[in-house]
C-alpha cells in the first residue's frame, strides 16, 4: 500500500468508494432511501467539478493498494469557519473534510496510513492543529479518532439529509507528532497503529455534508 497526490483519474475510484462508504457507514443514521438513492456517476460529475475548482486549496490523498487500485481517500484543506459554532476557527488552522476506505478494506490499516499522511500534509502546510466534523452515532469513526488524538471541542450541530436531522460533533488535534511518525513509509509499518485499526475498524468519515 502505498499513499499518494489525488489525480483527475482517480476521481471515479473515488466517488464508488465514497458513496459505497457512505451507505455502509450510516445505515441506521440517514435515511436508507438516501443511501440507496446515492450514485457513483452523479457524484463523480460533483467532484470533477470540484476537484478543478479546488486545486491549490485543498489536498486530496488516496491509498493504493500494490495492484494500483485506489483504496481510500482523504481531504483537508483551511477550516471553514462557521459563526453557528461560535467563530472557533484560526488562521493557522486546517479542516480534515473526508476521509473514506472501502469496506472491505475495513482493518487493513488505510485508515490508519491516511490519518498520518493527513498530519504530515497538514504540518508542512503549517497548520498548527485540525479540525473536523464526524456524525455524533458513528461510534466507530468516533473511536478511530480518538485513539488518533483527537477529542471533541464541544461544537455541535446538525443539518438536514433528505428531512431528517443527522447531528454532528467537532472534533480538534494538534499537528505536531513525535518524530518517527512523520514518514509515510514508516507510518504504513507501524504494528500497533495497525493493531489499533483492526480492533475498530478503519472506515471513517469527516463532515459529510461539507464533501
Amino acid at each position: 500500500m502505498r499513499i499518494r497526490e489525488m489525480a483527475e483519474a482517480d476521481i471515479d475510484a473515488v466517488a464508488e468508494l465514497r458513496v459505497r462508504g457512505w451507505q455502509h457507514a450510516y445505515a441506521g443514521l440517514m435515511p436508507q432511501t438516501y443511501l440507496d438513492g446515492m450514485s457513483p456517476d452523479r457524484d463523480a460529475g460533483q467532484r470533477r467539478e470540484l476537484f478543478a475548482k479546488t486545486r491549490g486549496v485543498i489536498t486530496n490523498l488516496v491509498a493504493e493498494d500494490d495492484a494500483g487500485r485506489v483504496t481510500g481517500w482523504a481531504a483537508l484543506g483551511p477550516y471553514r469557519d462557521d459563526d453557528r459554532t461560535g467563530g472557533a476557527g484560526r488562521a493557522q488552522d486546517g479542516e480534515l473534510y473526508a476521509l473514506y476506505v472501502l469496506p472491505e478494506r475495513i482493518g487493513t490499516g488505510t485508515g490508519r496510513a491516511l490519518m498520518d499522511a493527513v498530519l504530515t500534509r497538514a504540518e508542512e502546510l503549517g497548520h498548527t492543529r485540525l479540525l473536523l466534523w464526524v456524525v455524533k452515532g458513528n461510534a466507530r469513526a468516533r473511536r478511530f479518532y480518538e485513539r488518533a488524538g483527537w477529542a471533541p471541542d464541544g461544537a455541535e450541530e446538525a443539518y438536514d439529509v433528505d428531512g431528517a436531522s443527522v447531528p454532528e460533533l467537532r472534533y480538534v488535534r494538534g499537528v505536531r507528532r513525535v518524530p518517527e511518525q512523520r514518514s509515510l513509509a514508516g507510518a504504513n509499518g507501524h504494528a500497533a497503529a495497525r493493531e489499533a485499526d483492526r480492533q475498530d475498524a478503519d472506515r471513517q468519515e469527516a463532515a459529510p455534508r461539507r464533501r
